[in-house]
């Protein structure tokens, strides 16, 4: 007869067995998608002891957590002072008038006014402008016969593209790239690191103080942007408070420019890993656009994220209560057999690629159609001017961020 204590003992190394926080081992965030897969053949809805949250991994289950669930999960000021956290504050400011965190009406009506700057049409008359970067950013290095895809291509380009959507000089792209970075790091773990809470108030304060300044040059002298957009809208005598724009441009900044380095530097090394896809694309260039769908799948660059059940549920056999945490894991759903045939694949013909990369319903990433213009264009321009492009030997390296994946150097050559 097997002993309760027994029982419990086993259930116990099951659940750590199970638990995202295995992504904290560098080992584990290289390759991820063998825990994504143990948790969605063993426990697909799984009650996360360590992070006292649901994790959700089937495709079915995360579509309805991302079409469903709440948004609304940044804890405000108040709740972090009861939990002694007070100097977070200022964090949770910001964090509380984004509308990544935000449900209806008020998502709404800061949504409607963003999708303006990336709508469909704007988004293709930047093909040209955006060709001219990679060109010369390409130009740069490939005289010197090797680059760093991360530090030379894929964080420059969209770090130019945002600043310019934005309104903001190129001369501050720089230091808008480590703002990004810091903030992404915040967005993208678990965990609360008490070592980094002082370099994220930092950056907090000097992105707002950044912000406010070029609010206030907007108004002087309007310059075409999304920031000069968000403060000159208006519906119904409605109109955006300074600390609104901020916040929400300070969000669009981190999404325009992460999603789409990681994007980049995943589809380079998984197409080095699948020389047959090179050589695919190479007689084949018009597979581009399907080839960023599937680079989108296999290597998601935004991994999971969370949402709070709106009222007591049900969701794979498993009673969710109102309000508890459900984090919803993309990347496992985008290789979910039970959608995705032979999943683990990488097949840059596959058809019917309807895959959770920006999300789905009414927090589908709108920078979406950018971040897809300016993958597309970096992956065929790179391919067609360093046709021999190989991998140099040495260690992978990724970011040490458990929802954005990324890798912190690619090193290169063209010969």
């Amino acid at each position: 007869m097997v002993h309760a204590t027994e029982t419990l003992s086993r259930r116990d190394r099951n659940d750590a067995n199970l638990s995202l926080y295995h992504l904290l081992d560098p080992d584990i965030l290289a390759n991820p998608y063998p825990l994504f897969q143990r948790l969605r053949e063993t426990d697909p809805v799984h009650w996360d002891v360590f992070l006292h949250a649901w994790v959700v991994t089937r495709y079915a289950d995360v579509l309805e957590v991302l079409h469903t669930f709440s948004a609304d999960r940044t804890p405000t000021p108040t709740q972090l002072q009861h939990l002694g956290l007070s100097h977070l504050g200022p964090i949770a400011q910001l964090m509380v008038r984004q509308m990544l965190f935000m449900d209806a009406p008020a998502h709404t009506r800061l949504r409607s006014l963003a999708c303006k700057a990336f709508a469909p049409s704007r988004v293709e008359a930047l093909r040209r402008h955006i060709q001219d970067i990679v060109d010369r950013l390409l130009d740069k290095v490939l005289p010197t016969g090797s680059m760093d895809i991360m530090s030379d291509l894929a964080e420059p380009l969209p770090a130019i593209v945002t600043a310019e959507l934005l309104g903001v000089p190129l001369s501050d792209v720089p230091q808008l790239k480590a703002w990004s970075a810091d903030f992404a790091e915040m967005l993208g773990n678990f965990q609360h690191n008490p070592d980094r809470a002082g370099r994220m108030l930092q950056t907090v304060h000097q992105m707002s103080a950044y912000f406010q300044k070029a609010i206030e040059q907007s108004r002087e002298e309007p310059r075409e942007g999304l920031l000069h957009s968000f403060l000159s809208t208006e519906a119904s005598g409605d109109r955006l408070s300074d600390e609104e724009v901020i916040a929400n441009t300070i969000i669009t900044m981190v999404g325009g420019q992460e999603t789409t380095t990681n994007l980049i530097g995943n589809g380079v090394l998984t197409l080095l890993r699948h020389p047959h896809a090179i050589e695919a694309l190479h007689d084949e260039p018009g597979l581009i656009s399907s080839a960023v769908e599937e680079m989108l799948r296999y290597e998601s660059p935004s991994q999971h994220t969370a949402r709070l059940a709106p009222g007591d549920c049900t969701l794979g056999g498993k009673t969710i209560a109102k309000r508890q945490a459900v984090i919803a894991v993309m990347a496992a759903a985008n290789r979910d057999p039970e959608r995705f045939p032979e999943p683990d694949r990488f097949d840059i013909t596959r058809k019917d690629n309807r895959h959770l990369a920006f999300g789905y319903a009414a927090h589908f990433c709108f920078g979406a159609p950018l971040a897809r213009l300016e993958g597309q264009i970096a992956f065929e321009t790179l391919l067609r001017r360093a046709p021999k492009l190989q991998l140099l030997p040495g260690p992978l390296v990724w970011r040490t961020n458990l929802g954005l994946r990324g890798l912190n150097s690619l090193r290169v050559s063209f010969a």
